[in-house]
């Protein structure tokens, strides 16, 4: 037998030592972990540099995942009515903002989360005397923070406003139902459709008819209080969550939810 053949068992048995099976298994094991760290490592990658998903439409809620520019639920749409549909845009997917504006104008801006209430409520505290008018372009969001904010909007004899093209969804015609003198601008889009809640993930939540039924009729009996007809609230219970009944011009002075155009 040649040298070369004979030193090739010597050489596997320096590489493998005394337990040669042993060896192999802490081997194939270390290959194993490798190729798992390396897979997580690019899995890793991937979810890092993938662009983000498009956002998730949600319903306007109590919560602030919404999407205020439902489809009407009315027929024979005309073609403003239809642009109705567009996205939402980003400014109003935020928590509501309150700001000053010029000529004792407080603009509140985006969604009614839950305290925005409390933080509306701590800002006119603050501005005192300067506010005149909300301005309001909200797709709604917590009905109590909403009922609120009306309220305290009566109190203080403040008037309010949904300007041109600005938008006023679900519980914000609750806030703009609190203003002794509601002006909406041309173009205005103003509607209302069934109160639910929703979850922490943005789901439909079951609450069961009878919250349904008080909820309904506490935000009537705002309605009532602040001079609107009733009949604007019919129109609430009576639209699906998914669309929004949208007044038209002459409806809002009819029913008493504007007072000026």
């Amino acid at each position: 037998m040649s040298e070369a053949a004979q030193s090739a068992p010597a050489r596997w048995r320096r590489l493998l030592g005394d337990r040669p099976d042993e060896t192999l298994l802490r081997a194939l094991f270390r290959a194993l972990v490798g190729i798992t760290v390396a897979v997580l490592a690019f899995d890793m990658y991937e979810r890092m540099n993938a662009p983000p998903p498009p956002r998730e439409q949600l319903l306007p809620g109590e919560v602030p995942q919404v999407e205020p520019f439902l489809p009407s639920s009315r027929p024979n749409l005309d073609p403003a009515e239809q642009e109705r549909g567009r996205p939402t845009p980003d400014g109003l997917r935020e928590a509501m903002r309150i700001e000053l504006a010029a000529d004792g104008r407080l603009t509140a801006t985006g969604t009614i989360t839950p305290g925005t209430a409390e933080r509306f409520a701590a800002e006119v505290e603050r501005r005192g005397s300067y506010v005149k008018t909300v301005v309001l372009n909200s797709p709604g969001g917590s009905v109590q923070d909403a009922l609120a904010m009306g309220r305290l909007i009566r109190d203080k004899g403040f008037a309010t406003e949904v300007g041109a093209d600005a938008h006023c969804a679900s519980s914000c015609p609750l806030v703009f139902a609190g203003g002794v003198k509601r002006v909406a601008r041309k173009g205005a889009s103003i509607g209302v459709h069934q109160v639910f809640a929703v979850s922490a993930q943005g789901n439909a939540a079951d609450t069961g008819m009878a919250d349904a039924q008080r909820v309904s009729a506490e935000c009537q009996r705002h309605l009532v209080a602040m001079g609107v007809d009733p009949r604007v609230w019919i129109h609430a219970m009576e639209t699906p969550p998914k669309r929004l009944f949208y007044f038209s011009p002459e409806e809002l002075t009819e029913l008493k939810l504007a007072t000026a155009p």
